[in-house]
């Protein structure tokens, strides 16, 4: 009868250590957090946070900048096309209203094809002064093919086009290397973190949790952060570059309006 007595007593000690250990397992698991990780990573793994932190806040600072300066191209070139261009009878009042569209890439170009036709109807106007005025004149009149000034303003409108295209695409080729580049930035952090795991196991000669999990942390934590730098900035860049897109057929679309009103209208 003494027996079972004895066996009972002699299990239940063996219980209370196995619920010490799990509770410590448990409060060392809680205090693994991302803070903590970060304060005590190695000099590699703090370089590579570093970068890929200056990297992200850079890219929100492109995505905010770029998200204001479409809203407005897109707000502005729709109040130019639909309110303005297309409604105005005179092209010197059109002229007027761009000084308050700086943002419209369409706008510009018409500052620029309208520049140069002005300056084609100022040499028109010298030649029709230069034939009324006859012999009494010295100089030669002077000769303006139309087909010539069509050109001009065809190349003047090409190269408005070129500038303001320039102008929508500045910025985000760094969202597009922040994109590629981030991920395997972190994932340099990732290796070197896993490396020093096995440093750790070498120099311990045990391969326990405790000795692994520090490296191994550091490791998944660098992979992490460079996810949420790329993420975000491929996206953006995705979001924009539809945005350039639509804003170039915009463009392009109102070149060959303007060019055909000059045809038809102003050079015959």
């Amino acid at each position: 009868m003494a027996s079972p007595h004895v066996l009972m007593v002699t299990v239940a000690p063996g219980a209370a250590p196995a619920g010490s250990a799990a509770a410590g397992l448990g409060a060392a698991g809680q205090s693994l957090d991302i803070l903590s990780l970060v304060l005590n990573a190695t000099g590699a793994v703090l370089a590579v946070l570093f970068i890929l932190l200056c990297m992200s806040v850079i890219a929100w600072f492109v995505i905010g900048v770029k998200a204001l300066y479409f809203y407005r191209a897109e707000r502005q070139t729709r109040h130019f096309v639909n309110e303005i261009f297309y409604k105005a009878r005179r092209l010197d009042v059109v002229f007027g209203e761009t000084d308050k569209l700086p943002h419209s890439p369409v706008a510009q170009m018409f500052r620029a094809g309208y520049g140069e036709l002005m300056r084609f109807t100022s040499q028109q106007k010298q030649a029709t002064a230069a034939h009324a005025a006859g012999p009494a004149v010295p100089s030669a009149p002077v000769v303006i093919d139309s087909d010539d000034a069509t050109e001009n303003v065809e190349r003047s409108l090409r190269r408005a086009f070129v500038d303001e295209m320039t102008h929508m695409e500045s910025l985000l080729p760094f969202l597009a290397t922040t994109g590629s580049a981030a991920p395997f930035i972190g994932l340099f952090g990732t290796v070197w973190g896993i490396m020093n795991s096995f440093r750790a196991i070498a120099a311990k000669g045990s391969a326990n949790l405790a000795t692994v999990a520090p490296g191994m942390a550091e490791a998944l934590i660098t992979t992490a952060i460079g996810l949420v730098a790329a993420i975000p900035a491929v996206m953006a860049y995705n979001y924009f570059a539809r945005k350039v897109r639509v804003l170039s057929s915009e463009m392009e679309s109102f070149s060959n309006d303007f060019l055909n009103l000059v045809k038809r209208h102003l050079l015959r």
